[in-house]
């Protein structure tokens, strides 16, 4: 079987090598190291050792996984010749994804690998900056960071920051959470003679000159809750903390049942933010429909019930079922296709009630209701079979509604326009209109053009009854003329 072994060259210099991986690469016949670019190559290289590295592979190609895949794959092509060892930077099992790819294939029983050790750029990092790591630390990878991977309430260091492109990848990264003038340090040839701290802030990082493969970016953490409010944590943190025995009044007395006008709010000011295209008020709302997630979510917890983490393990898990076109191999070209696979999902996953309607209501609004029974009963083909049948159905539940106007009690009134009601849900069902959504923006012209009549008689004699009907009418369709309409 290939054999491989693997020793690490440690984070500076030759004098920290221990002597058994100095013997190691003493004794190697065909070593192999992945780039010319660390201070102990160019020593042993002084004291006669032979190596190869895979300088060449980096130059061409412009993604870092690709130049790892193909290393590993050169060094399984050259072992199959003859055992070989391959030093890398640092310590092998510390920030080294050829080494993780190389453990790959020999759990896939491809290699015979040899892990030898090498002492990482750790303990030199948390010497040159003074930090326990006991207080919590990440080690994350600059060619491949995301803004989500970062806690700012720990020590993270930031290591393979080779370049001003990666740098400035990096910058971008930690930008979209931290302020943009937080102090960084970059710690380079950490323990050795040439090491160098240098801090700058934030927007800088990219800037500096000195960044090589030796470098590590340091982001100290951020204590102060009022300094992490980019982070879901945080916001848990002080939903909880108004919870707290001894948090707010309000916030403590609030339960799922005395919350649900607060959703229905405002989630229909997010709607107005949307419609008026205000990107600052859309954040406001968003935030505002968020906090009546997580006060629920946190009522949850209080009561012992659920958790946030279940509320997302469920939705989290649930996307994932009903979209096997994206996290499987279903396929799903057009979004009637999704619809009808994400329709067959959902059945198979509850069990069929005893009726089409069961679960349909929605006791915030009998409208809703309604929309939902027409959609369900229409599944099955009990419908009309145009939008016409619709209409015919409105006139005639509106001539019924009319002569008991005329002639009927309030029973029978109250009944008779709830047919129409339900008759105009109906045609907009047809349209694929919200009912919800047309009130909505109904009583919103309302209001707008009823309190320019309102201004109109404030700017006269400032009381309704010294205008007739006609009168008020005009300021009226004034108010329509100002938005456009006639």
């Amino acid at each position: 079987m290939n054999k491989i072994t693997v020793i690490g060259l440690g984070a500076s210099d030759l004098d920290q090598l221990s002597l058994g991986t100095y013997r190691l690469l003493k004794q190697a016949d065909h070593l192999f190291v992945r780039t010319e670019e660390h201070p102990v190559v160019k020593e042993l290289r002084s004291e006669g050792l032979k190596m190869d590295s895979f300088d060449a592979i980096y130059e061409a190609n412009d993604a870092f996984e690709d130049v790892y895949q193909q290393i590993v794959e050169k060094l399984l092509e050259m072992s199959m010749k003859q055992p070989i060892t391959y030093a890398v930077p640092g310590h092998p099992l510390v920030a080294e994804r050829t080494v993780q790819l190389l453990i790959e294939k020999e759990r896939a029983g491809e290699i015979e690998l040899h892990i030898a050790g090498g002492s990482s750029f750790l303990d030199p990092i948390f010497t040159a900056l003074r930090i326990d790591p006991i207080e919590g630390f990440q080690l994350l990878d600059g060619t491949d960071l995301k803004r989500d991977d970062v806690r700012m309430d720990q020590h993270v260091l930031i290591g393979q920051v080779y370049d001003a492109f990666v740098a400035s990848d990096v910058k971008l990264s930690l930008m979209e959470k931290y302020p943009d003038d937080h102090t960084v340090t970059i710690v380079t040839s950490a323990g050795s003679q040439d090491e160098t701290l240098t801090e700058v802030p934030l927007f800088e990082l990219d800037r500096v000159v000195a960044l090589n493969n030796l470098t590590t970016v340091y982001v100290p953490p951020l204590p102060d809750r009022e300094q992490r409010l980019k982070e879901w944590s945080s916001f848990r943190e002080i939903i909880a903390a108004l919870r707290a025995p001894d948090g707010c009044p309000w916030d403590r007395e609030q339960t799922h049942e005395s919350l649900k006008r607060y959703v229905i709010e405002e989630s229909f000011e997010l709607i107005q933010a949307i419609d008026e295209e205000d990107d600052e008020s859309i954040i406001e709302e968003l935030g505002d429909v968020l906090l009546q997630v997580f006060l629920h979510a946190q009522i949850g917890e209080d009561n012992g019930y659920f958790s946030m983490e279940d509320v997302l393990e469920t939705v989290g898990a649930k996307m994932i079922r009903r979209h096997p076109h994206v996290f499987a191999q279903t396929k799903a070209d057009t979004t009637d296709d999704v619809l009808t696979n994400w329709q067959a999902i959902k059945e198979q996953e509850k069990p069929r009630p005893s009726s089409l309607l069961d679960g349909q209501e929605r006791l915030a609004s009998s409208m809703l209701t309604a929309y939902n029974y027409q959609k369900a009963a229409a599944k099955v083909g009990f419908d009309w079979p145009s939008i016409e049948g619709a209409f015919d159905k409105f006139r005639e539940e509106w001539k019924e509604f009319q002569e008991e106007v005329r002639s009927g009690g309030t029973e029978q009134q109250l009944d008779e326009l709830g047919d129409v009601l339900f008759t105009i849900i109906n045609i907009a069902r047809f349209l694929k209109i919200s009912p919800e959504e047309a009130m909505w923006h109904t009583n919103k012209k309302f209001k707008s053009r009823f309190q320019f009549v309102e201004q109109s008689v404030k700017q006269g004699s400032g009381d309704f009854s010294d205008y007739t009907a006609e009168e008020l009418e005009e300021f009226w369709r004034q108010a329509k003329r100002k938005e456009g309409t006639q």
